[in-house]
């Protein structure tokens, strides 16, 4: 077991995780202040933004760029560095380095070259809308950023549908109306919701109540500004996740509608259980949805 004790001394340099803040400037830490005076260099999401952010607390320390696209070829350089003897802050566009944004691989690519990793606290948009939702903050799960592509979203929808925690998600304004859509498709309408949007910032806002009025509010109004949408966990005391439901339910009863029945009363939604049903009975999909539906067929 690899042991790291932030107080002792290396001979190598320190990679320093820096929080940053969501919005409001004045929620900047003095220790984060003081590293980012410090160290050698500052790795940044966006070096333009981040400049925005050190011309404000007037630090004029080196810049380079770490994200997404270069990660591969610039963790290993700065890693070097490190090795070397640097000392190095990473920060990301806002909050946490790491968490929905560019962090973790220079993270594991230091801890495996033996280079002490450094947490520098700071605002996390997820749990500071959460704290403020009104749902229970405790225990909740954080996901993040959805899937984009429509049936991918709904798939991910359908595999956290069990959950009991309260759960986490961020979302780009230009997504999150279909998104919602998605959720309530999935979901349910009378769903709890939050939505968090330009949190610390002056026009900070919470928007509370079921997932179908998200969606009208999402319909009726110009939507702007980077959202944190908080989603009640299942409620009924009956979260099984859904490869436990699958293990522990007979779906080859002599009465395939009775078998959709049994998968829905633990917790799958019905399009989802009709789909099991059907495949491990080699049954046509659309008779079976049919039939349990009680749908006729009309004639002429």
């Amino acid at each position: 077991m690899q042991i790291q004790k932030s107080f002792t001394t290396h001979d190598t340099g320190t990679l320093y995780l820096v929080g940053t803040p969501i919005g409001n400037l004045s929620d900047m830490s003095s220790r984060a202040l003081e590293v980012l005076q410090e160290v050698d260099v500052i790795a940044a999401e966006d070096t333009r933004h981040t400049q925005l952010l050190l011309n404000y607390f007037d630090i004029k320390n080196n810049k380079t760029s770490l994200h997404e696209h270069n990660w591969q070829e610039k963790a290993p350089e700065l890693v070097q560095e490190l090795l070397a003897g640097k000392s190095i802050a990473q920060v990301s566009d806002a909050g946490l380095p790491s968490i929905s944004d560019p962090g973790k691989e220079l993270v594991a690519q230091a801890i495996e070259a033996n280079v002490p990793v450094v947490p520098i606290p700071g605002a996390s948009a997820g749990i500071t809308a959460l704290i403020a939702s009104g749902l229970v903050p405790q225990p909740f799960y954080f996901h993040g950023f959805l899937p984009r592509k429509k049936q991918e979203q709904a798939q991910a929808l359908q595999d956290l549908s069990w959950r009991p925690e309260t759960m986490i998600f961020y979302e780009a304004p230009h997504r999150l109306k279909k998104t919602l859509q998605n959720l309530v498709e999935v979901l349910g309408e009378k769903r709890r919701v939050v939505l968090a949007r330009e949190l610390t910032k002056r026009y900070e806002e919470f928007l509370r109540g079921t997932a179908v009025e998200a969606v009208q509010w999402a319909e009726e109004n110009d939507i702007r500004g980077e959202f944190v949408l908080l989603v009640e966990g299942r409620s009924d005391g009956s979260g099984v996740p859904p490869k436990a439901v699958a293990d522990t339910t007979d779906t080859s009863a002599a009465n395939p509608e009775e078998a959709v029945q049994a998968l829905i009363d633990q917790g799958l939604k019905p399009n989802a259980a009709i789909k099991q049903v059907a495949k491990e009975n080699g049954l046509n999909r659309q008779d079976l949805y049919k039939s349990y539906h009680h749908i006729e067929e009309e004639n002429g």
